[in-house]
Order: C-alpha cells, then sequence, then structure tokens
C-alpha cells in the first residue's frame, strides 16, 4: 500500500514534467528545422544562456527585486482593504447594498484605461504602478472575500450566539476562520494578477523593472534574452504560488484542497 501511494505521489509530480519536456522538444525542434528564423524560434541553448547570465549578475536580482516590490506594495494594500470590505460586506446588509452593485458594475472595466491618468496623479515612477495594481487586486480580494463571510454555517453563528459570544467576538471566532478559505482564494486570484500588473504597467512606462526588460530585449530583437525573462517571470509566479499554499495548508489546516487529489 505505501509503495502505490508513493507511485501515485511521484506521479503526480512528474506529470506536468512530461508535458514541459515535450514542450521544450517541440520548440527545438521548430528552432533546428530551418522552417522559421532563428529571431523568432531560438534555441534552447541560446534562451538558456542568455537565462544564466540573467541569474548570474546583480542586476537580474535588482530587477527582480524591483518588480516584486511594487507587485506586492498592491497586493499587500488590496489584500488588507479587500479582506475588510469583503468582511464588512459580508456581515451587514446594509454595507452590501451600499457596495456590490458599485464592484458588480465596475469589476468588468479594464483597469489598465486608467493607467494614464494614474501617470498623471502620481507620476511615473513606482507609485501609479502600485496604485493601479492595487485596484486590480482589490476586485477579486474583496469579491470573493465577501461571499465567503456571507456563506458562513448559521448553526455556528446561532451556537456562538447561544453561548453569550459578542459580536466582535463571534468574528474573530466563527467568521473570520470560516472565512479564511474564501481569503486564500482570493490571495491566490490576486497574487498572480499583481505581477502581471506589474510587468505590464514596466512595459508601458519604465526604465526598470522585468517588463522593461522584455520589451528592451524585444525592441532589440533578443528573443532569446526575452524568453528567457519569461522564463523567470513564470518561475517567480510559481514560486509565490506554492509560497502561498503552503501558507495556506498551515493556516487552514482543518481544511484539506481537494484540486490536489493527495
Amino acid at each position: 500500500m505505501s509503495s502505490q501511494i508513493l507511485r501515485t505521489k511521484y506521479g503526480i509530480l512528474l506529470r506536468p514534467l512530461v508535458v514541459i519536456v515535450i514542450a521544450l522538444a517541440a520548440w527545438e525542434f521548430a528552432a533546428r528545422s530551418g522552417l522559421w528564423s532563428p529571431i523568432l524560434f531560438p534555441p534552447l541553448a541560446k534562451i538558456g544562456h542568455e537565462l544564466w547570465l540573467f541569474v548570474s549578475r546583480p542586476e537580474g536580482f535588482a530587477q527582480s527585486w524591483t518588480t516584486l516590490y511594487r507587485a506586492f506594495g498592491g497586493f499587500a494594500a488590496a489584500a488588507v482593504a479587500g479582506v475588510l470590505l469583503g468582511m464588512l460586506m459580508g456581515r451587514s446588509a446594509f454595507v452590501a447594498a451600499l457596495l456590490d452593485p458599485l464592484f458588480s458594475g465596475t469589476y468588468a472595466v479594464p483597469k489598465l484605461a486608467l493607467f494614464p491618468i494614474f501617470i498623471f496623479v502620481f507620476g511615473l515612477g513606482s507609485l501609479s504602478k502600485i496604485a493601479l495594481i492595487f485596484l486590480e487586486c482589490l476586485y477579486p480580494m474583496t469579491i470573493i472575500t465577501y461571499h465567503g463571510a456571507r456563506n458562513v454555517n448559521r448553526v455556528l453563528l446561532w451556537s456562538a450566539s447561544n453561548m453569550g459570544a459578542s459580536r466582535l467576538r463571534t468574528l474573530l471566532r466563527v467568521v473570520l476562520p470560516a472565512t479564511l478559505p474564501y481569503i486564500f482564494a482570493a490571495l491566490r486570484v490576486a497574487l498572480p494578477v499583481a505581477l502581471i500588473v506589474a510587468i505590464i504597467t514596466e512595459m508601458i512606462s519604465s526604465v526598470d523593472g522585468l517588463g522593461y526588460l522584455v520589451t528592451y530585449s524585444l525592441s532589440s530583437l533578443k528573443t532569446d534574452r526575452m524568453l528567457a525573462l519569461v522564463v523567470v517571470i513564470s518561475l517567480l509566479g510559481l514560486a509565490l504560488d506554492r509560497a502561498l499554499v503552503a501558507l495556506r495548508n498551515r493556516l487552514v489546516y482543518w481544511e484539506k484542497l481537494d484540486t490536489y487529489y493527495v
């Protein structure tokens, strides 16, 4: 039985690697077939060389940190504000009636269209990018938290009330723990959004960060360097998501994610 469990766990870990190996093999075949320009499909060796140059230089760490600083700044502010607003909307019919139409009606508006206004108000530096990241992440954080706080089991609320718990104690000891799975689901949605918006805004107006390097490499026809940066961004996104999942499993230990099939 234990060997079967080990085979199942290793199989789950190796399945994504199979897909990655097939994709890399297809890319190398396209690069060496001569059907396309090396500028469009550079060989994996060149991409790997550029990747090594990036990670081995201090400049690579500095540029990555600039992007992460902007992403984390907007993400953290949106997480705090979104959880507070979502909890208020979930536990107060008045606040929900006041804010739910606003969030529902403006969710579909592409916030990136407001970026020129943010630049005019906050300047070309990091503040305008952090502000836009905050706005983009605020919506999923607020809406998902709102639905989580609204769907708390009524039996738990009645039990807390019958035992004499105050509204504040009920909020902290019943509503918040019951909403934590939703909050972490919102965090997993908002975190990649923060990284995506940070990259896009740096591509539009910046002289530093990973987004700027992507645009500069592409305009210089350095596709191999641009693809190496794409790999770096992908690895950063994966590492952040795994760290968030590990934190969730540590804090929300009473509920295991069904999506992992283990």
